[in-house]
């Protein structure tokens, strides 16, 4: 009998952002520590089963070649302060927001909240073992989940709010034009609305465009 295994999935496309080199001049001693937090990196992404599509500098190409890789995540591998790099990934996430984890040595709370205010979901500072990988990337994927939930509920709390009023300014003309009650208003709105396939909010600005181009 042939043994039936869990179906896989695929494995997260991840891209590294390494700004070391643009951000600091060459020396030995900040070499050596740089290539030893990249490396435990490396091997923390490859031991968790990710899928590291890219390797990429800090620079102006930055965003084009994000759009054209579309990783699910990314890291920031940055020894010092990384603002250029996010002032980068504030623009990509605009129109594509994913995950992003911020590895580094600095530990300036200016430079924490500035990366927290772009969008990175982890800034983990300093310490970095292999084996805190995957963790940690899970926790920012949580995060950055939840922190979307939070923000589609915000904006379908504001779009409600926005078609309330739209609804009531219609309703307030039908009644000020037709001599209705409020009820009788809102009713022929509704019922015109389902006829029309229309949701209320729609119904209401087409009478407002209506009436602005009337006048």
């Amino acid at each position: 009998m042939e043994k039936i295994t869990p179906a896989q999935t695929e494995p997260l496309k991840i891209v590294v952002i390494n700004t070391s080199k643009t951000t600091r001049p060459y020396d030995a001693e900040f070499s050596d520590h740089q290539n030893t937090r990249s490396s435990t990196l490396r091997i923390g992404l490859l031991q968790a089963g990710y899928d590291i599509i890219a390797s990429l500098p800090g620079d102006m190409y930055l965003i084009e070649r994000i759009a054209q890789l579309d990783p699910d995540l990314i890291i920031i591998d940055a020894e010092s302060d990384a603002r250029d790099v996010l002032e980068h990934l504030v623009i990509i996430s605009q129109h594509a927001p994913r995950p992003i984890v911020l590895f580094t040595e600095d530990d300036e709370p200016v430079h924490m909240r500035r990366a927290l205010e772009a969008g990175v979901s982890a800034y983990v500072v300093a310490g970095l073992q292999s084996e805190r990988v995957k963790p940690v990337l899970e926790v920012a994927m949580a995060r950055f989940e939840l922190d979307q939930q939070v923000r589609s509920e915000l904006q379908d709390t504001r779009n409600r709010l926005a078609e309330r009023k739209l609804i009531d300014k219609a309703k307030g003309i039908l009644m000020q034009r037709y001599s209705l009650s409020e009820d009788v208003a809102y009713q022929r709105m509704r019922k015109q609305a389902m006829e029309k396939n229309l949701r209320l909010g729609e119904l209401a600005k087409r009478i407002l465009d209506a009436v602005d181009l009337i006048g």
